[in-house]
């Protein structure tokens, strides 16, 4: 049935298909043999045509691509191997390979029976997302170009393409935040309650939170951060009049490498989107063995597009405990930002610009930085905001 699906007459078939049809009209109806015949012999050649093609081409495709996940503009290539599966029939074929939603030439050589040929297929990695491959579909002509069938084979592939994550080296320093409502900045010591989960099997006994484990009847653990360790908040603008060509992806490899920094430095940190598509919250205790940005995160900063939809405002982010940093493109008003950005602790605007003025500056307080790419931008996080 798939075979039949792809099939085809081309041109001169579909002409050879009429000229039999009219010769055998009208030699049935002038009682003429030779045009009769000769209508049965063009009508036989298509047929033979149309059978010689609608038959399996008897090739096995193999697929396999690493990794699965890569960051974007890192080098990634599919492999596929044409395995000719017949004992006694050498083919040759010619077709393309699906990737990324476009078309890409494949040429099969001749193969002998039982032989192999393996082809590197590149994978375009400029933008984040999901990329799909596959299948493979291999185009044939029958003899004289009668008929053509296009059959797919192998099964769809997905490569997904991560933001980068760039070297941040550190955060400013945090600060310890009292009950009376003075803010001191520290280098380390103590713990600060973040939040409290049900005890699982292997945690230490010592962060046991008896008061609420009697209230509610189950083991309860604390899970504590060092309040000097520095509270990050990230806003991602992710609506798409802030942003020139492919601002938004240099903009989304800025805030993986700024949320990277904080979970290397098991720092709290939280990121949330303008149109409010992610909003996630991340804590790390002392004694957790830091392993990096969390992959769940990460793949949803792989995936995450523009909107031209409304936005929650930056203004949720208003009093961040630490640093607050917003990251946009040239685009977007930048007083509403730097107004919001100005209200925590440290404040810092990172603008995705095609043309800087300069790569720092100050403003209201906030420091706003700019560049062209996440490059730039991360190497102006190390030189004016990192500590």
């Amino acid at each position: 049935m798939g075979a039949l699906a792809g099939l085809r007459l081309t041109r001169r078939g579909a002409a050879v298909l009429a000229c039999a049809s009219v010769l055998l009209a009208f030699g049935i109806w002038a009682s003429y043999p030779g045009l009769v015949g000769l209508g049965l012999a063009l009508a036989v050649a298509l047929l033979a045509a149309v059978v010689g093609v609608a038959v399996p081409v008897p090739v096995q495709v193999r697929r396999s691509v690493r990794p699965t996940r890569v960051p974007r503009l890192a080098d990634c290539a599919a492999t596929v191997v044409v395995r000719n599966t017949s004992t006694w029939l050498p083919i040759t074929a010619s077709g393309h390979d699906r990737v990324g939603g476009e078309d890409l030439p494949f040429d099969l050589p001749r193969l002998a029976p039982g032989a192999s040929e393996s082809t590197d297929l590149p994978i375009p990695t400029q933008r984040r997302g999901e990329i799909s491959f596959g299948p493979l579909t291999l185009h044939r002509y029958a003899l004289a170009d009668l008929a053509e069938v296009r059959q797919s084979y192998g099964e769809r592939t997905t490569v997904l393409v991560e933001p980068r994550i760039l070297d941040a080296l550190s955060l400013p320093a945090g600060t310890r935040r009292g009950h009376i409502g003075a803010d001191e900045r520290i280098a380390h010591g103590g713990t600060d309650l973040t939040g409290l989960r049900e005890y699982l099997p292997g945690d230490d006994l010592r962060r046991l939170h008896w008061a609420t484990s009697a209230r509610r009847g189950a083991l309860m653990v604390r899970e504590d951060a060092d309040p000097s360790a520095p509270h990050l908040s990230v806003l991602l603008d992710d609506r798409a009049d802030s942003y020139a060509g492919d601002g938004f992806e240099e903009a989304v490899d800025v805030v993986a490498s700024l949320l990277a920094t904080a979970a290397e430095s098991r720092s709290p940190s939280r990121l949330i989107t303008f149109s409010g598509s992610i909003d996630v919250t991340t804590t790390s205790a002392p004694t957790e063995v830091t392993t990096g940005l969390d992959p769940e995160l990460l793949g949803q900063l792989a995936v995450v597009q523009t909107t031209d939809g409304g936005s929650t405002g930056a203004h949720l982010f208003s009093g961040s405990p630490d640093i607050f940093a917003i990251v946009t493109g040239a685009r977007a008003a930048l007083a509403p930002l730097l107004s919001d950005a100005s209200a925590a602790p440290v404040g810092i605007v990172a603008i995705v610009d095609e043309a800087p003025d300069q790569l720092v500056s100050a403003s209201r307080g906030v420091t706003v930085l700019r560049g062209p790419r996440a490059e730039e931008l991360v190497h102006a996080w190390r030189s004016a905001v990192a500590r």
